[in-house]
């Protein structure tokens, strides 16, 4: 008899279990980790890359954090637009955490080496995606990085096709990308949007990555290979280089709009300045262009050595037209629980420095260099309520000058609730590009105020899921 009550109480254990996993919004016989996981409203996720987007979706659905999607979204970006996310190159993320009700900053920027051998003549920046990428997802994530990894090293591996945003970054600088041997090899005949692109190098090194760690890279074998590999390639990095090279955990520009807070990424290089004095601007009623120019004057002056800080609380005087600014790109990710990372990405140059170290598989991300390349202003924007910790936008923008002003208008707009999320993005001028998740009623709260969006002049792609 008690053999039989202790079965009974098992099993409404199990019940008991099965009803709360459910009123979570998880399928109680599935486990973490597979898809289906988690039922119901998951999320949302907007990035210029399509692919990048759908495995975003995917490992939200396997219960994943936002930092977790962001983590296999970027990886899959390396793969699927390596013209503007790389392993070679960097980015600046920022990651909402729902439970403290704070908003961090990520940056890892591909800048110049301390150790550049003086013969280079393509010198390359040191690559901190990697780093900056496991640094993001040990802080706010769920599930293990090497999980996170398998995607992109399975479309490496066995192909993906090429996306228009791809497709147009060939079309742009496809002559002199293809005539260095190691990358026509990889890109030859596979330009057109469609084509199906094949990385086993590339492959390989995630296997590397996800197998040995993202610290080998750095410290070990492929930090040698690297560095040895480099000099052939015109890049000069030394593994000194390699070892010292770390992303910074950092609190972020905010700037205060009605109850809500705007945080902005803080240092000088990566544009978070530009992005805050642009949205600063906007709220104040300024037109964009001159929003636009009084970012622009900030971002310059921050790296003439002006505290970030102080230029958002007395923005510069309006300056000239801005150096040529380098290509980027956006990733954002929302969970369910209402954790969010926004995020830029740079290889300092479409297609970096257009050369791959042998073995490796992936291109080196120029390096910045007075007179020559300017860092690109990497601007992403999460918008929060301190006092609720909840969520109320998250967004990015790209496109060389308009980076800020793309992250900028389409966050002040869609808190001014004046239009849809997609028509705020789509006001954006050329040769800006945006993307957003929003939720004007926050998150928590009412998930079916919540939109995702993309330019749709840019070729990306924008889902909000739900799952079976």
């Amino acid at each position: 008899m008690c053999l039989g009550l202790a079965a009974s109480l098992a099993l409404s254990g199990c019940s008991t279990i099965d009803r709360v996993s459910q009123s979570l919004g998880l399928t109680g016989g599935v486990q973490p980790g597979q898809p289906g996981y988690v039922t119901g409203f998951l999320g949302g996720a907007a990035a210029d890359d399509p692919r990048a987007v759908l495995v975003a979706r995917d490992v939200l659905s396997r219960g994943g954090s936002a930092a977790d999607a962001a983590t296999a979204a970027a990886l899959v970006m390396t793969v699927t637009l390596p013209s503007r996310a790389g392993l070679g190159g960097g980015g600046a993320c920022l990651s909402f955490d729902p439970r403290r009700g704070a908003t961090d900053a990520i940056t890892f920027p591909a800048e110049a080496p301390n150790h550049a051998s003086p013969g280079a003549d393509r010198p390359a920046a040191v690559p901190l995606m990697a780093r900056g990428l496991y640094a993001l997802q040990a802080r706010s994530g769920r599930r293990p990085f090497e999980e996170l990894v398998a995607p992109a090293e399975t479309l490496a591996r066995f192909g993906a096709q090429v996306s228009r945003p791809l497709a147009t970054d060939f079309a742009t600088v496809g002559a002199p990308l293809l005539a260095d041997p190691r990358a026509g090899a990889v890109f030859r005949g596979v330009t057109a949007e469609g084509s199906q692109l094949v990385q086993p190098e590339l492959a390989n090194t995630l296997s590397r990555l996800r197998t040995t760690g993202v610290g080998d890279l750095y410290l070990g074998a492929m930090a040698r290979q690297l560095a040895d590999g480099s000099g052939p390639a015109g890049g000069g990095l030394r593994v000194e280089d390699l070892r010292d090279a770390i992303p910074r955990l950092q609190q972020p520009l905010t700037v205060r709009t009605g109850s809500d807070l705007a945080a902005f990424a803080p240092l000088a290089s990566t544009g978070g300045v530009a992005a805050a004095v642009t949205f600063q601007a906007l709220q104040n009623g300024e037109a964009p262009a001159t929003a636009q120019a009084r970012g622009l004057a900030a971002a310059s002056a921050a790296r003439g050595g002006a505290d970030p800080a102080a230029l958002l609380a007395n923005p510069p005087p309006l300056a000239g037209n801005a150096a040529p600014l380098p290509a980027s790109s956006s990733l954002v990710v929302v969970d369910r629980d209402g954790g969010a990372v926004s995020c830029n990405f740079s290889m300092n140059n479409l297609f970096g420095t257009g050369r791959m170290v042998p073995g490796l598989g992936f291109l080196l991300a120029a390096a910045p260099r007075p007179g020559g390349i300017t860092p690109p202003l990497l601007s992403p924007v999460l918008v929060s309520n301190v006092n609720i910790k909840a969520l109320r936008y998250a967004g990015a923008g790209s496109g060389q000058d308009s980076a800020p002003l793309a992250a900028a208008l389409p966050a002040a707009q869609a808190l001014a609730r004046r239009v849809s999320l997609a028509e705020a993005l789509a006001s954006v001028p050329e040769p800006g590009r945006g993307a957003a998740v929003g939720c004007p009623d926050y998150l928590p709260g009412n998930v079916a105020t919540c939109q995702a969006a993309v330019d749709p002049r840019g070729g990306g792609l924008a889902l909000m899921g739900r799952g079976n």
